[in-house]
C-alpha cells in the first residue's frame, strides 16, 4: 500500500495528524458496515463510532491502528462523494473539539445573563 512507502521515507509527519479521524457531511442512513468499506481500504480500523444524538447526526470518529493508514484515509478521502455527499475528513483535535462546546455554553451563560436582567442583544439602530 501507500502507507509501505511513507514508512520507508521515513518522513516527518505534522504534529496534528494522529490515528483518530473526524468525519463530517455524511449520509444520516449510512450503516457501520458502508463506513467500513469506504475507511478500510487505507488500513486496519481499531474502532467506528458514528453519532446518532440530534446534534452529532452526519458526524463520525473512525480510529485506526497505525498513524500513517490514517494520514492515507485523510489524503483520499477529503471531498470523497458518498451518496451525494461530499466527505470532510479531519484529524481529531480535542482541544478544538472542547473550545467548540465551551464557546456554546458561554454563549447560552450571556442569553441567560440578558434574559435575567432585561437587556437586549439587538445592536442599537443608526439614525
Amino acid at each position: 500500500m501507500a502507507s509501505m512507502s511513507l514508512r520507508k521515507a521515513n518522513t516527518r509527519l505534522p504534529p496534528e495528524v494522529n490515528r483518530v479521524l473526524y468525519v463530517r457531511n455524511l449520509p444520516f442512513n449510512i450503516s457501520s458496515e458502508e463506513m467500513y468499506d469506504i475507511f478500510g481500504k487505507y488500513g486496519a480500523i481499531r474502532q467506528i463510532r458514528i453519532g446518532t444524538s440530534k446534534e452529532t447526526r452526519g458526524t463520525a470518529f473512525v480510529v485506526y491502528e497505525d498513524i500513517y493508514d490514517a494520514k492515507t484515509a485523510v489524503d483520499h478521502l477529503s471531498g470523497f462523494n458518498v451518496a451525494n455527499r461530499y466527505l470532510i475528513v479531519l484529524y481529531y483535535q480535542a482541544t478544538k473539539m472542547g473550545k467548540k462546546a465551551d464557546t456554546k455554553k458561554k454563549e447560552e451563560e450571556i442569553q441567560r445573563l440578558q434574559e435575567k436582567y432585561g437587556v437586549g442583544s439587538a445592536a442599537p439602530s443608526k439614525d
